[in-house]
């Protein structure tokens, strides 16, 4: 019963190596390469009618549309955690200071500073 369980809880493993369930954008990139590389081979064969360079070709679109894809869907995460992270800082910033003498939104010249004209 626990072999089991443990087999449900591995993944889908591509070729061994790269777990498709688990890798944050592997799934979307590797779907995104099969479409790249269908069309790109299906494309350059009806324009050429050569089989074997059309299967380069589709071997070639579906290594740079999955690289790609990769790699715009890892930077705009990192992007993205980058910001989440300022943002729990700010946020924390705001709890620590609220009401001391360090509060940025204070401004200690702003309620002395109002003079008669």
């Amino acid at each position: 019963m626990a072999g089991e369980e443990e087999e449900s809880n591995k993944g889908f493993r591509l070729l061994g190596i790269l777990d498709v369930q688990n890798t944050p954008c592997a799934r979307d990139a590797i779907l995104h390469g099969a479409g790249g590389s269908l069309t790109a081979g299906l494309l350059h064969f009806l324009a050429t009618s050569r089989v074997k360079r059309s299967f380069d070709v589709g071997f070639a679109g579906f290594m740079l549309t999955t690289l790609g894809s990769w790699f715009y869907c890892r930077i705009t995460n990192a992007k993205l955690r980058v910001q989440q992270r300022v943002i729990q800082d700010g946020i924390k910033n705001k709890v620590t200071y609220e009401g001391t003498v360090l509060d940025p939104t204070n401004k200690p010249g702003a309620e002395t500073s109002s003079r008669p004209s």
